[in-house]
């Protein structure tokens, strides 16, 4: 599920300090990203929500995010990633990762052992996975969702994340900042690769 930046999975797996705040008069709150219909777990305390605009084609980030077996190579959180699968991402494609828990968390284990396994999927459009993080006196259970989109000034690649657990139920609001902290730096990670690989790119003009 992903993953405070190296805490992409810390207490990670995803949605925002945001979605603590109180909703002002009048507003509507905003609709949570769903892919084929199902979404992130409404009843998780922590949760956060985010979105970036690349200079990439689709297929380029699509690609990066879909290709497990070399996230280490472009996502500074990431030690380890491994498909347990073949082939495109499906319905029940599964892939293990690994990332290291900061210090001053209050989280017992040093490194997190991902495993998640896609649920619904729409190539180039979207992914939603779900699966438990697992250390040393710790489990946090996270349900991730991604959408892609194309839009005037490349891509808009937007994420959402919760997370349950005992651990994480206990602190609220830490637990949901190293998961802000960890979708933000995914985003991050994700932008630069996807742009330094189709460096010179310019996209089509919209209709």
């Amino acid at each position: 599920m992903m993953g405070i930046r190296a805490a992409v999975i810390t207490v990670p797996l995803v949605v925002g300090i945001l979605a603590g705040a109180a909703v002002p008069a009048g507003a509507q709150p905003v609709k949570g990203l769903t892919c084929r219909g199902a979404g992130v777990d409404p009843a998780a305390q922590v949760r956060y929500r985010t979105e970036t605009v690349i200079d990439a084609p689709l297929d380029v980030i699509w690609k990066l995010q879909t290709d497990v077996d070399r996230w280490p190579s472009w996502q500074q959180a990431v030690t380890g990633a491994q498909r347990l699968d073949h082939g495109r991402f499906r319905p029940g494609s599964a892939f293990r990762w690994m990332t290291p828990v900061p210090p001053g968390t209050g989280i017992p284990a040093t490194s997190l052992d991902i495993t998640s396994t896609v649920r619904q999927v729409k190539a180039g459009s979207c992914i939603r996975w779900t699966g438990p993080a697992v250390g040393e006196g710790v489990r946090i259970d996270g349900v991730h969702v991604w959408s892609f989109s194309r839009v005037k000034d490349g891509v808009k690649v937007s994420t959402e994340e919760t997370h349950t657990g005992p651990q994480v139920d206990a602190d609220v609001p830490v637990a949901t900042a190293i998961l802000k902290a960890g979708l933000d730096g995914w985003l991050t990670d994700l932008r630069a690769a996807a742009e330094a690989r189709a460096s010179g790119w310019t996209p089509a003009p919209r209709p």
